[in-house]
């Protein structure tokens, strides 16, 4: 076969995929990925709801998880003066804590920032793909 003839063949199956595709959706009778197999669905509210359920917990979590670390730190410092080993084992729970306090924030605080990027990433990119469809369709009419 030649490259011209093969280009043609190839050409023509594209412009029928693309057909297929712009023409109409497969309604879950084939392919696996299909509306009716779909196991995972959220919607923009379900995502801002759970954005700001982590924002939530951020904020009450940075107030209520740092309630008991100064009296833990005096205590600890108390302890370390007075000779007792207790206060280096104090001093290193009150450490621990504060790493995994601030560890547990920036989770929040990345799961709300990430699911607002998303509403509004995937609303910029709905607009984006509709603008892209309506200039592919203008396109395929010239190719019939």
């Amino acid at each position: 076969m030649t490259f011209d003839a093969e280009w043609a063949t190839l050409r023509a199956e594209s412009t029928q995929r693309v057909d297929m595709r712009l023409n109409g959706v497969d309604g879950g009778t084939g392919g696996q990925a299909g509306p009716a197999n779909a196991d995972l669905a959220v919607n923009q509210d379900h995502l801002g709801a759970i954005g700001h359920d982590a924002y939530g917990l951020r904020t009450r979590l940075s107030k209520e998880g740092d309630h008991a670390r100064p009296a833990t730190f005096e205590a600890a410092i108390a302890l370390t003066n007075g000779n007792f080993s207790s206060g280096a084992g104090l001093l290193k729970v009150h450490d621990r804590w504060n790493t995994h306090l601030k560890t547990l924030l920036d989770a929040c605080a990345q799961i709300s920032n990430h699911l607002d990027y998303s509403k509004s990433a995937h609303a910029k990119d709905d607009v984006q793909i509709g603008g892209d469809l309506i200039s592919v369709s203008k396109l395929n009419e010239y190719l019939k």
